[in-house]
Protein backbone atom coordinates (compact mmCIF):
# COMPACT_ATOMS: atom_id res chain seq x y z
CA UNK A 1 0.00 0.00 0.00
CA UNK A 2 1.51 3.25 -0.87
CA UNK A 3 3.05 5.53 1.96
CA UNK A 4 0.12 8.20 1.26
CA UNK A 5 -2.74 5.60 0.99
CA UNK A 6 -4.84 5.19 4.77
CA UNK A 7 -5.92 2.10 5.83
CA UNK A 8 -9.18 0.79 5.64
CA UNK A 9 -10.01 0.72 9.72
CA UNK A 10 -9.28 4.44 9.10
CA UNK A 11 -11.80 5.10 6.94
CA UNK A 12 -15.47 5.90 6.38
CA UNK A 13 -17.70 5.47 3.18
CA UNK A 14 -20.43 7.98 3.52
CA UNK A 15 -23.34 9.07 0.70
CA UNK A 16 -22.91 12.31 -0.59
CA UNK A 17 -26.16 11.99 -2.73
CA UNK A 18 -28.99 9.78 -3.46
CA UNK A 19 -26.55 7.77 -5.54
CA UNK A 20 -23.16 8.49 -4.74
CA UNK A 21 -20.26 8.06 -2.16
CA UNK A 22 -17.32 9.21 -0.55
CA UNK A 23 -13.87 7.47 1.55
CA UNK A 24 -12.99 9.96 3.97
CA UNK A 25 -10.94 9.29 6.76
CA UNK A 26 -12.51 9.00 10.20
CA UNK A 27 -10.29 11.69 12.45
CA UNK A 28 -9.40 13.74 9.20
CA UNK A 29 -10.62 16.07 6.84
CA UNK A 30 -14.38 15.28 6.12
CA UNK A 31 -16.87 16.81 3.88
CA UNK A 32 -19.52 19.69 5.18
CA UNK A 33 -22.08 21.83 4.83
CA UNK A 34 -19.48 24.26 3.12
CA UNK A 35 -19.03 21.53 0.40
CA UNK A 36 -23.09 20.81 -0.09
CA UNK A 37 -23.85 24.64 -0.67
CA UNK A 38 -21.38 24.78 -3.15
CA UNK A 39 -22.13 21.71 -5.11
CA UNK A 40 -25.55 22.80 -5.00
CA UNK A 41 -25.12 26.40 -6.12
CA UNK A 42 -22.88 25.51 -8.79
CA UNK A 43 -25.37 22.28 -10.30
CA UNK A 44 -28.35 25.06 -10.02
CA UNK A 45 -26.85 27.76 -11.70
CA UNK A 46 -24.99 25.66 -14.64
CA UNK A 47 -27.24 22.55 -15.14
CA UNK A 48 -26.17 22.40 -18.45
CA UNK A 49 -22.45 22.34 -18.31
CA UNK A 50 -20.71 19.90 -20.22
CA UNK A 51 -17.41 20.15 -19.31
CA UNK A 52 -16.41 20.95 -15.51
CA UNK A 53 -13.13 21.26 -13.48
CA UNK A 54 -13.05 21.37 -9.68
CA UNK A 55 -9.45 23.22 -7.91
CA UNK A 56 -8.31 22.12 -4.81
CA UNK A 57 -11.28 18.98 -5.08
CA UNK A 58 -9.77 17.50 -2.15
CA UNK A 59 -11.91 13.93 -0.98
CA UNK A 60 -14.15 15.03 -4.37
CA UNK A 61 -17.34 15.86 -2.57
CA UNK A 62 -17.67 19.18 -4.24
CA UNK A 63 -16.88 18.05 -7.64
CA UNK A 64 -19.31 14.81 -6.91
CA UNK A 65 -22.57 16.91 -6.05
CA UNK A 66 -22.08 18.99 -8.79
CA UNK A 67 -21.61 16.59 -11.34
CA UNK A 68 -24.86 14.71 -9.78
CA UNK A 69 -26.80 17.58 -11.06
CA UNK A 70 -25.65 17.16 -14.82
CA UNK A 71 -26.52 14.90 -17.87
CA UNK A 72 -24.55 12.03 -18.43
CA UNK A 73 -22.43 13.19 -20.87
CA UNK A 74 -21.28 15.97 -18.71
CA UNK A 75 -17.47 15.06 -17.57
CA UNK A 76 -14.96 17.12 -15.27
CA UNK A 77 -11.68 16.96 -13.91
CA UNK A 78 -10.44 17.02 -9.80
CA UNK A 79 -7.41 18.70 -9.25
CA UNK A 80 -5.94 18.27 -5.72
CA UNK A 81 -2.51 18.66 -4.24
CA UNK A 82 -2.93 16.67 -1.10
CA UNK A 83 -1.67 12.67 -1.78
CA UNK A 84 -3.97 11.43 0.94
CA UNK A 85 -7.37 13.17 -0.16
CA UNK A 86 -6.29 12.29 -3.93
CA UNK A 87 -6.04 8.93 -2.84
CA UNK A 88 -9.34 8.76 -1.04
CA UNK A 89 -10.85 10.28 -3.96
CA UNK A 90 -9.70 7.76 -6.94
CA UNK A 91 -11.13 5.08 -4.72
CA UNK A 92 -14.22 6.84 -4.61
CA UNK A 93 -14.35 7.13 -8.01
CA UNK A 94 -13.34 3.63 -8.96
CA UNK A 95 -16.04 2.79 -6.26
CA UNK A 96 -19.39 4.87 -7.83
CA UNK A 97 -17.74 3.73 -11.25
CA UNK A 98 -17.20 7.21 -12.55
CA UNK A 99 -13.93 6.64 -14.57
CA UNK A 100 -15.45 7.29 -17.98
CA UNK A 101 -16.58 11.16 -16.17
CA UNK A 102 -13.68 11.93 -13.73
CA UNK A 103 -10.37 13.10 -14.22
CA UNK A 104 -7.57 13.04 -11.47
CA UNK A 105 -4.89 15.31 -11.67
CA UNK A 106 -2.54 15.37 -8.63
CA UNK A 107 -1.05 18.89 -8.42
CA UNK A 108 -0.90 22.45 -7.39
CA UNK A 109 -3.96 24.39 -9.01
CA UNK A 110 -1.48 27.19 -9.40
CA UNK A 111 1.03 25.19 -11.93
CA UNK A 112 -0.35 25.80 -15.22
CA UNK A 113 1.24 22.95 -16.81
CA UNK A 114 -1.36 20.64 -14.86
CA UNK A 115 -4.45 22.40 -16.85
CA UNK A 116 -2.83 23.33 -19.85
CA UNK A 117 -6.64 23.70 -21.48
CA UNK A 118 -7.35 27.41 -20.68
CA UNK A 119 -10.73 28.71 -21.76
CA UNK A 120 -12.43 25.78 -22.02
CA UNK A 121 -14.33 24.94 -19.36
CA UNK A 122 -18.06 25.85 -19.14
CA UNK A 123 -18.46 25.41 -14.91
CA UNK A 124 -15.26 25.96 -12.50
CA UNK A 125 -15.73 24.98 -8.72
CA UNK A 126 -13.68 25.59 -6.07
CA UNK A 127 -13.58 25.48 -2.56
CA UNK A 128 -10.31 27.59 -1.53
CA UNK A 129 -9.48 27.89 2.37
CA UNK A 130 -10.03 30.21 5.17
CA UNK A 131 -6.89 30.00 6.61
CA UNK A 132 -4.03 32.61 6.05
CA UNK A 133 -0.69 30.40 7.36
CA UNK A 134 0.04 33.65 10.01
CA UNK A 135 -2.96 33.78 11.31
CA UNK A 136 -3.67 30.55 12.68
CA UNK A 137 -2.49 27.12 14.23
CA UNK A 138 -1.48 24.57 11.39
CA UNK A 139 -3.15 21.30 11.81
CA UNK A 140 -0.19 18.32 12.77
CA UNK A 141 -2.89 15.80 10.61
CA UNK A 142 -1.39 16.82 6.94
CA UNK A 143 -4.54 16.61 5.47
CA UNK A 144 -6.70 19.01 7.49
CA UNK A 145 -3.86 21.19 7.63
CA UNK A 146 -3.85 21.17 3.71
CA UNK A 147 -8.00 21.78 3.59
CA UNK A 148 -7.88 24.31 6.43
CA UNK A 149 -4.50 26.56 5.74
CA UNK A 150 -3.26 28.12 2.58
CA UNK A 151 -0.61 26.15 2.60
CA UNK A 152 -1.14 26.05 -1.50
CA UNK A 153 -3.00 29.43 -2.66
CA UNK A 154 -5.49 31.07 -1.63
CA UNK A 155 -8.45 32.39 -2.61
CA UNK A 156 -6.54 34.95 -4.92
CA UNK A 157 -5.13 31.94 -6.60
CA UNK A 158 -8.43 29.95 -6.88
CA UNK A 159 -9.48 32.74 -8.98
CA UNK A 160 -6.77 33.52 -11.21
CA UNK A 161 -6.87 29.89 -11.80
CA UNK A 162 -10.61 29.84 -12.48
CA UNK A 163 -10.44 32.78 -15.20
CA UNK A 164 -7.67 31.26 -17.19
CA UNK A 165 -9.71 28.29 -17.55
CA UNK A 166 -13.24 29.51 -18.00
CA UNK A 167 -15.14 29.57 -21.23
CA UNK A 168 -16.00 32.91 -22.45
CA UNK A 169 -19.54 32.46 -21.21
CA UNK A 170 -18.56 30.01 -18.23
CA UNK A 171 -19.06 30.25 -14.51
CA UNK A 172 -16.96 30.06 -11.24
CA UNK A 173 -19.28 28.89 -7.88
CA UNK A 174 -16.81 29.01 -4.62
CA UNK A 175 -17.33 29.03 -1.14
CA UNK A 176 -15.68 30.68 1.55
CA UNK A 177 -15.80 32.92 4.78
CA UNK A 178 -18.51 35.41 4.55
CA UNK A 179 -16.41 37.21 7.42
CA UNK A 180 -13.18 37.53 4.95
CA UNK A 181 -13.55 40.50 2.69
CA UNK A 182 -11.10 38.43 0.20
CA UNK A 183 -12.97 36.35 -1.85
CA UNK A 184 -15.03 39.64 -3.26
CA UNK A 185 -11.38 41.86 -3.73
CA UNK A 186 -10.16 37.86 -5.32
CA UNK A 187 -12.76 38.04 -7.89
CA UNK A 188 -12.51 41.65 -9.28
CA UNK A 189 -8.66 41.05 -9.40
CA UNK A 190 -9.36 38.56 -11.51
CA UNK A 191 -10.84 40.15 -14.19
CA UNK A 192 -14.33 38.25 -12.97
CA UNK A 193 -17.86 40.05 -12.21
CA UNK A 194 -19.67 38.98 -8.74
CA UNK A 195 -23.21 38.02 -10.01
CA UNK A 196 -24.73 36.50 -6.85
CA UNK A 197 -23.23 36.05 -3.05
CA UNK A 198 -25.55 34.13 -0.80
CA UNK A 199 -24.96 34.21 2.75
CA UNK A 200 -25.33 30.82 4.78
CA UNK A 201 -26.70 30.79 8.19
CA UNK A 202 -26.94 27.74 10.13
CA UNK A 203 -29.55 28.50 12.67
CA UNK A 204 -31.62 31.42 12.52
CA UNK A 205 -31.10 34.36 14.10
CA UNK A 206 -27.30 34.01 13.72
CA UNK A 207 -25.19 35.67 11.55
CA UNK A 208 -23.56 34.01 8.03
CA UNK A 209 -19.90 32.34 8.52
CA UNK A 210 -19.95 30.92 4.84
CA UNK A 211 -21.21 32.35 1.66
CA UNK A 212 -21.20 30.92 -1.72
CA UNK A 213 -19.83 33.44 -4.47
CA UNK A 214 -21.43 32.98 -8.46
CA UNK A 215 -19.20 34.71 -10.91
CA UNK A 216 -18.64 35.14 -14.53
CA UNK A 217 -16.81 37.77 -17.28
CA UNK A 218 -20.06 39.59 -17.34
CA UNK A 219 -23.43 40.42 -16.03
CA UNK A 220 -24.52 42.58 -13.27
CA UNK A 221 -24.65 41.24 -9.30
CA UNK A 222 -27.69 40.31 -7.57
CA UNK A 223 -27.43 38.69 -4.47
CA UNK A 224 -29.77 35.93 -3.12
CA UNK A 225 -31.59 35.41 0.12
CA UNK A 226 -29.80 33.84 3.11
CA UNK A 227 -29.95 29.79 3.41
CA UNK A 228 -31.03 29.07 6.67
CA UNK A 229 -30.53 25.66 8.10
CA UNK A 230 -31.40 25.25 11.13
CA UNK A 231 -34.88 26.67 12.99
CA UNK A 232 -34.34 28.91 15.87
CA UNK A 233 -35.07 25.33 18.07
CA UNK A 234 -32.03 23.85 16.56
CA UNK A 235 -34.80 21.83 13.68
CA UNK A 236 -33.64 21.67 10.14
CA UNK A 237 -35.18 24.68 8.26
CA UNK A 238 -37.08 24.35 4.97
CA UNK A 239 -33.79 25.43 3.00
CA UNK A 240 -32.12 22.57 4.69
CA UNK A 241 -34.68 19.69 3.67
CA UNK A 242 -34.50 21.54 -0.49
CA UNK A 243 -30.55 20.66 -0.17
CA UNK A 244 -31.49 17.29 1.01
CA UNK A 245 -34.18 16.46 -1.64
CA UNK A 246 -32.32 18.13 -4.33
CA UNK A 247 -29.30 15.91 -3.71
CA UNK A 248 -31.10 12.94 -4.22
CA UNK A 249 -31.97 12.02 0.01
CA UNK A 250 -35.56 11.22 0.15
CA UNK A 251 -37.08 12.85 4.07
Amino acid sequence: MPANSPTPDEETIDQVTGAWWVYQLRRGHRFSTDDVVAGWTAGSKRPDARRLIDLGAGIGSVGLMTLHFMDPEATTVFVEAQATSHALCRKSIEHNQLQHRVELRLGDLRDESLTPESGRYDLVTGSPPYMPVAKGVISPHPQRAACRAELRGNVFDYCTTAARLMKADGTFVMVHSARDPRPEQAITAAGLVLNERRDIVFRAGQSPTIAVFTCSFSGDRHDADPLVLREYDGTWAPDRLMLRRSMGFMD
